[in-house]
């Protein structure tokens, strides 16, 4: 009976990378490596390991009920924060596959970039970020997820590019791969394109009020624009040490972008609900604070282990869903009705 071992799958990999990636790309066999070493797998790459690890482990599931833009929503269609991660992997992919990077690589960044986000969007990370002593950034809390958190505090010992490339996907950042460097800019491409989509189906902003010199360049639609802005970075940095948009595409996707933080993301009748979930987080980390017995068992060992009391209430509120933060809330304030019939 032949083995996988016998097939020397990950070599066969492993050697058509060297063949057929761009040279700027990131191989499989030249990582810089994991924090632990591990004996390899005979059939997976590094990163195709990495993929595996984030997209099996809890907080990657838990992503399926935060917010991306609409609290809680009624409505089936309106994108989570999964769905949005989801939307990301599969344009840093389509863009890699095109530029011959490492799609692995690029596939398992894009699935953990926004794994340390706090339920309630960004209502929950300025709560933190307000509570915390040191503050908050859901990037650093997702590296802090995928190395101390996942697996009751093993963390899932991703390898250095994977590592760089989620610590770095901020706008305001610069990841040291190509690939992160891709994930970076779909990151953006999604959240802007996809949340209007979903303001549009939400009835709080309509295409015809889109800034026209933006719509004039990037398209008349999602399918569109988004369809421009790939087609723009893959024209723009095929065989280059970097990934370029042109300055026309880039002016008017971060003229979009200012059009959704003015009409969308601040003050709309969308973030209507936000003060409430703001005031509920508050609550939480307030009461954590004072009675820290009741955090969980997983909460209390960290302290044990040296963890201060605030860094183990971030972890536990930030990893909360939507759910089950408004349920933990109703548990610890909301009175019980008497149910003895």
């Amino acid at each position: 009976m032949i083995e996988a071992a016998d097939l020397k799958l990950r070599e066969r990999t492993e050697a058509l990378e060297e063949q057929i990636l761009s040279p700027y790309a990131s191989k499989s066999s030249q990582t810089r490596g994991r924090k632990r070493p591990e004996e390899q797998c005979d059939m997976r790459t590094v990163y195709q390991r990495d993929r595996d690890r984030i997209l099996h482990c809890k907080s990657f599931r838990r992503m399926m009920h935060k917010t991306q833009v609409f609290i809680q929503p009624e409505g089936d269609h309106y994108r989570t924060r999964l769905t949005h991660t989801l939307e990301v992997a599969q344009i840093a992919r389509t863009i890699s596959r095109a530029l011959q990077l490492n799609e692995d690589l690029t596939e398992a960044i894009a699935l953990g970039h926004d794994i340390g986000h706090t339920p309630f969007g960004h209502a929950g990370e300025r709560v933190l970020a307000r509570k915390m002593p040191g503050g908050f950034s859901h990037a650093a809390q997702s590296i802090r997820v995928v190395e101390v958190l996942e697996k009751r505090g093993q963390g899932l010992n991703l390898t250095w590019e994977v590592l760089d490339g989620i610590a770095n996907h901020s706008i305001s950042k610069m990841p040291s791969t190509l690939e992160g460097q891709v994930v970076r800019l779909a990151d953006k491409m999604a959240y802007i394109h996809h949340d209007i989509d979903d303001a549009i189906r939400g009835q709080i902003i309509q295409e015809k009020e889109l800034p026209s010199d933006c719509t004039e360049v990037l398209g008349h639609n999602v399918k569109e624009r988004l369809n421009r802005m790939i087609r723009d970075v893959i024209a723009h940095s095929v065989m280059k040490p970097e990934i370029r948009q042109t300055p026309q595409v880039e002016e008017a996707m971060m003229r979009l972008r200012q059009f959704m933080f003015e009409n969308v993301y601040i003050g709309s009748i969308a973030k209507a609900e936000e003060g409430k979930a703001e005031k509920l987080v508050e609550s939480l980390v307030d009461y954590f604070r004072e009675h820290p017995e009741r955090l969980p068992q997983v909460y209390q060992e960290r302290l044990s282990l040296g963890d201060s009391l605030d860094t183990a209430i971030c972890d536990y509120v930030s990893g909360m869903s939507d759910h089950y933060a408004v349920r933990c809330y109703e548990q610890l304030f909301v009175p019980k009705g008497w149910d003895v019939y």
